[in-house]
């Protein structure tokens, strides 16, 4: 392609998913030179992004689309999807990149904006871009988009996800602990969507007493609807000293200053976990086996990946990793944690081990340090 001045990206999802198509977006960028990167993606993607400098240049709100930005069972609305669809053929991009999963209905979608090439994701069944990869559920998010954008020639030598705090970034800590930075902050993220890649609340709450019993200020974070587990992880709590609860009380831009300013995060695989391993936060995180490989860390300087080898539901029997785990009439979809085979003491382990590399462990813990180490 001669020129390449405007390229859509469709990824309309969750946070850790943003997070994973940074380098790709970085790699169109630096081949690219002025090229605007527009980025389809929900109402969070436009607001958490808007003025703030970096790789994305515009984010369109994708409207109700099956499958793309909506259920796949919602009924659409021809009338405007087709005005949608005109508007955005007259931006006339010269690029569509489909990072949106296997493509069943992302694909059609992106054929739709009327770029000069569509390129991206294609698994079995699923009709066809102008250039295609398959779609295979088990591999590396990050290097699967990178794979995408090569086939238009773009590639960078960072392929490790990058994002970057603003100053503004750090409004709300700073209202809520107006002391924050003579503190040394832990967060704890105790959520997950998927309820099989939740560490039991207990064990974090072990976890929390032990780093406050050290001298750390641990913050527990969460959205609203995680509310639940979050007030489990306070309640099993032993220490008489109280941890911060910011469940619900801070935006993501919030979360973002508070990670970037944190010693350490504690989660599990989910989207705050990704977006402090692209900060450049340590942390540590319990993973389920088959998670680790569709979203691995990249260095282990700064990050520890626990994880668990369950792949038995105990409730059904089903190897969740078999050749039916992708049909939807035979799924596994009981609610039974499939990493609470990860120990408290692996955690606390990784967890002094990552503060001590980082000079993060207070002096005047040496002697709990060393206890607790041995004692675990």
């Amino acid at each position: 392609m001669e020129t390449v001045k405007k390229i859509a990206i469709v990824r309309a999802n969750a946070l850790g998913d943003f997070i994973f198509v940074l380098p790709a977006i970085r790699a169109l960028k630096e081949t690219f030179p002025g090229v605007e990167i527009v980025y389809f993606g929900k109402a969070w993607h436009q607001e958490f992004l808007e003025k703030r400098p970096g790789l994305i240049d515009r984010v369109i709100v994708v409207p109700p689309y099956p499958g793309v930005g909506a259920a796949y069972d919602y009924q659409r609305d021809e009338a405007q999807l087709d005005q949608f669809f005109a508007e955005m053929q007259a931006e006339d991009f010269d690029l569509a990149f489909q990072f949106h999963g296997g493509g069943g209905n992302s694909n059609p979608f992106t054929k739709r904006l009327g770029a000069k090439k569509s390129i991206g994701l294609q698994a079995a069944g699923a009709p066809p871009l102008d250039v295609n990869v398959p779609y295979i559920m088990y591999f590396a998010e990050p290097l699967r988009y990178l794979e995408v954008v090569s086939k238009a020639g773009a590639k960078t030598a960072r392929f490790e996800p990058e994002f970057e705090s603003i100053p503004s970034d750090l409004d709300e800590i700073a209202a809520l602990i107006p002391d924050y930075q003579q503190k040394k902050l832990i967060v704890i993220h105790p959520g997950a969507t998927d309820l099989r890649r939740r560490w039991s609340p207990q064990n974090f709450a072990a976890v929390a007493d032990f780093l406050i019993e050290t001298g750390f200020t641990v913050i527990i974070t969460g959205s609203d609807w995680e509310r639940e587990v979050t007030n489990a992880v306070i309640k099993n709590r032993t220490q008489e000293q109280q941890v911060i609860d910011f469940c619900g009380k801070i935006s993501l831009a919030g979360l973002t200053g508070l990670l970037s300013v944190s010693k350490l995060l504690i989660s599990n695989d989910t989207g705050p976990l990704h977006l402090a391993r692209a900060l450049k936060t340590p942390t540590v995180a319990t993973y389920w086996c088959g998670n680790v490989i569709t979203s691995p860390p990249f260095t282990l300087t700064t990050n520890r990946t626990l994880l668990s080898w369950m792949i038995i539901c105990p409730i059904c029997g089903k190897n969740i990793t078999g050749p039916d785990s992708g049909k939807k009439d035979t799924d596994c979809n009981h609610e039974v944690s499939f990493v609470d085979g990860i120990t408290v003491e692996q955690v606390k382990i990784a967890a002094f081990d990552l503060l001590k590399e980082t000079n993060s462990w207070p002096q005047e813990a040496e002697a709990l340090s060393v206890s607790s180490s041995n004692y675990i």
